[in-house]
C-alpha cells in the first residue's frame, strides 16, 4: 500500500460508521469492534472497493443497501459465517485484511473517502494500461526534448562566445527543428 492510512483514522472512521449505520448482521459490528481493539490488526486493515479480488476480504453491508449482509473471502473460498472469519483473522494477524463496506451514499461521505485506499488486486484494464503507457512515453519524450533544447542553448551561447559562425548556424538550425516538433 503506497499511502497507508493511520490506525487512529481507521479506528475513528469505524467508530463513526458503527454509530451512524445499522448493519444487516449483528456479528459484523462485533467483528469490526474486534478489529478496532487491536492496533496490529488495524495496521493491516485496508478499506477498498471490489474487495472480492483481494486475497483476504470482509464485505459488510449496512441495512440501507441491497447487498449481501456479510461475506468473508480468503483466496478462492467464500463464507457467510462471521465466526469463521473471526477465527481466521485472530489466527493470522500478519495478513492484510481488505474491508468493503456497503452503505448508502458512501462515495459522497468524507469520512469514508478519507480512509478509502486503492485496491492493489483489481484486474488490469488493458486499454487503461495502454493509455498510461502512452502518456508516460509522451511525458518522457517531452522531457528529453526540453533537456536537448537546454543543451543546444548552451552550445549556441558557447559558439557565440567562441565566434564560431558555422557551429552557431548549425546549432540554431537544430534548435529551430527541435523547437518545431512541439
Amino acid at each position: 500500500m503506497n499511502n497507508p492510512v493511520p490506525v487512529m483514522e481507521k479506528r475513528d472512521f469505524l467508530k463513526w460508521f458503527l454509530d451512524q449505520y445499522q448493519l444487516k448482521r449483528r456479528e459484523c459490528a462485533w467483528l469490526l469492534n474486534f478489529l478496532m481493539s487491536d492496533d496490529i490488526l488495524m495496521e493491516r486493515v485496508h478499506f477498498v472497493e471490489q474487495a472480492e479480488y483481494c486475497p483476504k476480504a470482509l464485505m459488510i453491508s449496512a441495512s440501507d443497501v441491497d447487498s449481501v449482509p456479510f461475506a468473508f473471502h480468503k483466496n478462492q473460498h467464500v463464507t457467510m459465517d462471521a465466526e469463521k472469519s473471526f477465527h481466521d483473522i485472530r489466527l493470522n494477524r500478519n495478513e492484510d485484511i481488505f474491508v468493503q463496506l456497503n452503505f448508502k451514499n458512501k462515495h459522497s461521505t468524507p469520512q469514508y473517502m478519507a480512509v478509502l485506499e486503492e485496491n492493489p488486486y483489481l484486474p488490469v484494464n488493458e486499454e487503461e494500461a495502454n493509455v498510461h503507457s502512452l502518456l508516460a512515453e509522451m511525458i518522457l519524450d517531452e522531457s528529453i526534448r526540453m533537456h536537448r533544447l537546454s543543451l543546444l542553448e548552451k552550445e549556441i551561447d558557447q559558439a557565440l562566445i567562441d565566434g564560431d559562425k558555422a557551429s552557431f548556424h548549425e546549432l540554431v538550425k537544430q534548435y529551430k527543428e527541435l523547437k518545431a516538433l512541439k
